[in-house]
Parts: C-alpha cells; structure tokens; sequence
C-alpha cells in the first residue's frame, strides 16, 4: 500500500523566498450509500410510478447509469463485491453465510483503502450484509440503530410446514419517520456529519438503508402519496418460454411473510398491495435520504463530496411471476447507480454505456487519487463522467447459482443477454444456454437460444464471454 498523502499545510517557496504557508486542496469527501433491493424505476430512470424526488437531487448533480450491473443479484454477493472490488467468483460468496475474508483474507476493501489513505472512515445501517461486519474497513465500529420492525403488533400465524414465518409482508404505520430503522439511520447520519465535518481530514461516510427490501413498512404519509387504483400490475407474469425451469425462483423470499400463498401466484389484489407497499418503502427511504442530503448542503460539504448511490440489485414486482431477486434476469440484475463528483463537466447526464458493480471501487478510488490495489476486477469509468456517450465496456457480467447443481454466468451486451448455466462441479458441462435478444424482446420474455439460426450468434458470445469474464476463472 503506498503511504498515506499528506493533508496538512505545506510551505512553497517563490525566488528563493518562503512563501505564506497555503493549504493543500482538501482531498473530497465521499458519502456512500446503499440502498436494499431498490429497482431503477423512479423519475431519474425516466419513470413515474415511484416517487423519489430526492434521489433525484444526486442525478441533477451528477450523472445516471442506465445500465449498471450487480455481480450476482441477491444482497451478500453483491455487496461482498462491490466493496471487495471483485467477482464472486473470486470472493467465494455466492450465498448469505460466507464472510469474503474467508476466501480473501487480506483483501483490501473500498472503506479500507479510504481508510488507510488518511481518510475517517465511518459506516452506519446495511453496507455489508446484514449480521456480517468487517472492523478493519472502519476508523471506529460500524453501527446501525436498533427499531421495531412493525409498528402494529403481528399476529403471526403458526405454519406452513417448513417455512419460516415471519410477520406481514407490508405495514402502513401510523408513526413519525424516525420509528422505523431507516429513519433512526438518518438521525444517525445527520449528527455524524456534523461530528466528522469539523475533523481535519476528509471522511468517507457510508450510510445503508433497508427499505424497500421486505417487509415493505412505512409511515403511512408514504402510501399517502400512491392511489392504489392506479398501480398497474407486471405486463408479463409468466416465465420466459423456453428457459430452463430453474432459471427463476418461486419466491421463496417473500413467501416466508404472513398472508402470502405458500405456493402458486399471488392474486392481484395481493399483488397491488405488495406493489403500493414497495413503492411506499422505497418514497419513505428517498425522504430519509433527503435530510442527509439537506445536512450535507447546511453544512456546506456538498461542493467538495463525492456522492454515490447504489441499490445492490434489481427486484422483481411480478414480472415473470415471479417477486423478490436470485435470478439473472434484466430485472433483477439492472441495479440504480447514481454518482456525482465536485466540478462535473456535465451534470444531470444519462449515460447508457454498460458498467458493472465492481467499477465503483477503482471509480471511487480514482477520483479521490488513491491508489489501486491490484486485486481490482473492474475497470474506473471517470472517463464517463466527461463524456456519457464514449465507447465502452462491451459487455457487464453477472452470475447465479442454482441447486447447488449449476452456475448460471450471464452476459449482458449492448442488444443481447447470454446466459450459460454449467455444472458446478465440471464447467466443461454445459446443462443449458439462455439468449434473449433486447432489440425484439426488451422484457426477457423469449429465450431464443434453442433457435437454429441463431447457433453461429451463441458460438460469438459464448466466444466473447470467455474473453470477457475478468477476475473468475473462464469455463474450460
């Protein structure tokens, strides 16, 4: 690790005469926040189902990656990832019982680096998966606030055989902000940034937040925002033809909740409740979100503070049939990333060139100056943040495992998504090859790999996603 830059003042010396002593330009700020199983479907994406005015402060800020990859779309795997800066495959974690440190003991994360690079370093709510710390990424403990998760009591059914039960699914509560655990998180982030904003050195403060990820709880004010009748259900709520029947889930995730089926599809109204209850979540979040962005304006931090945004992966409202993540499909792997720098050239842009999760390490990293540890398996995309419409990336790469049975890889190019599922245990056997072509069929909904005309088309990418598959070891 190269030593630590200097963020003290320095003495110049003009025609052999000492100057004033002058400040070093300060290093910048980074505040780092995550987001749990937040889809890209609110105003900044160019949507207008959820409401999200705040987070559509950053984007005016900064720039929108419309096409931004988690590694694997469920929450250990993808965070290990993002924060170690490497692939699953490299990390070991493909489930949520893994610690990366495991496989990668002496791995350097994103706050680490920051870390031991003079910055103070501090995390609060879900940065890494919940129940799982890493002390050495922190200047001190990592904390996040204790709260009731419901505001009514549950009454929580004794159950179906083999499933574990949990409360309801969704909650209107009748409370302030600051009952539930995201708005405690708030709290906690407003009076940490005025304890860090009056420390010498810069900070890199990382706030995670839990909504929407299940049960989708908040204020009521939140549901308030939404008319019920007016939510529309997923346009295509049945499974792609032609993929392999283990390529999704059967929502085991949300189907552990009380008053969900155990098996079979929701009805809809289930399904409009669950929508209404998700979009409410995610409004409740944006508004927690906003009051740390108020602080970090009151406290005039904002002009010299990277601030990034991220949800750790896609979700699923129905589409498919299907809720919640674990799966390859556009809609669970297509994460929200926002992030804006001091002095942007262009800011509010868009950009659609294909980025991955494990871009954001080395892209923080190197606008910040630091260092990269060589370990990195993305590639900084600063470059896109001068000119959105620059060549690229060709393609971004995310994975899932199956039964312990297969490993399905995917590849998501400018126009096609590929995905090869293996046998876990031999990756020389091929069990079954997903192509879905987002030119004709942008909802997945098609797998066309089984197509004669298109086996010269499959031979290229599968050709193309060995070439690309960067920090795991390519299939034999």
């Amino acid at each position: 690790m190269a030593s630590a830059p200097s963020f003290t003042r320095r003495s110049l010396l003009l025609g052999g005469l000492a100057a004033t002593a002058l400040p070093q330009p300060r290093h910048p700020n980074v505040l780092f926040i995550a987001v749990d199983d937040l889809r890209p479907e609110f105003g900044c994406y160019g949507a207008t189902t959820i409401r999200t005015p705040n987070i559509d402060r950053i984007a005016r800020r900064g720039m929108v990656f419309l096409r931004a990859y988690c590694q694997q779309a469920v929450c250990s795997p993808s965070r290990s990832s993002l924060l170690t800066g490497a692939r699953p495959d490299t990390t070991k974690v493909w489930d949520l019982v893994t610690h990366f440190r495991t496989a990668m003991p002496d791995v350097v994360t994103l706050p680490q680096l920051f870390k031991s690079n003079g910055y103070f370093v501090q995390g609060m709510g879900k940065i890494f998966h919940g129940g799982y710390d890493d002390p050495p990424s922190w200047s001190v403990p990592w904390q996040t606030p204790d709260a009731p998760v419901y505001a009514k009591a549950a009454q929580v059914p004794s159950g179906r055989k083999g499933k574990q039960q949990r409360g309801p699914a969704f909650e209107s509560g009748d409370v302030a902000d600051d009952f539930y655990k995201d708005g405690k998180t708030a709290t906690l982030a407003i009076s940490t940034l005025r304890e860090i904003a009056r420390k010498p050195q810069p900070f890199f403060l990382a706030v995670g937040f839990s909504k929407p990820h299940l049960p989708f709880i908040s204020p009521k004010k939140y549901w308030d925002l939404y008319d019920p009748a007016k939510i529309q259900l997923a346009p295509n709520p049945y499974r792609p033809k032609d993929a392999p029947e283990y390529a999704l889930t059967t929502s085991g995730e949300l189907r552990n909740y009380a008053g969900i089926p155990a098996e079979g599809p929701v009805s809809d109204a289930l399904a409009r409740q669950l929508k209404h209850g998700y979009y409410a979540a995610a409004s409740y979040t944006d508004a927690q979100i906003g009051k740390v962005l108020d602080e970090l304006d009151r406290l005039n931090l904002t002009g010299n503070t990277i601030i990034v945004l991220w949800g750790d992966h896609g979700w699923k409202l129905g589409e498919h049939g299907e809720w919640c993540k674990h799966s390859n499909v556009e809609n669970d792997t297509n994460a929200p990333l926002l992030l804006s720098t001091p002095g942007m050239k262009q800011p509010g842009k868009r950009t659609n060139r294909l980025v991955e999760f494990v871009d954001i390490f080395p892209t923080l990293a190197d606008l910040a100056g630091l260092p990269l540890p060589a370990h990195l398996e993305g590639t900084s995309f600063k470059p896109l943040l001068d000119d959105p419409n620059r060549s690229w990336k060709s393609a971004a790469f995310s994975q899932y495992p199956r039964q312990q049975r297969y490993m399905g890889y995917s590849m998501r190019t400018d126009r096609y998504r590929l995905t090869v599922w293996l046998d876990r245990n031999d990756h020389s056997r091929t069990e079954a090859v997903e192509l879905y072509d987002h030119q004709t069929d942008p909802q997945e909904n098609r797998n066309i790999a089984k197509d004669p005309a298109n086996a010269s088309l499959i031979g290229d990418l599968i050709k193309q996603w060995k070439r690309g598959w960067r920090g795991a070891t390519p299939p034999a």
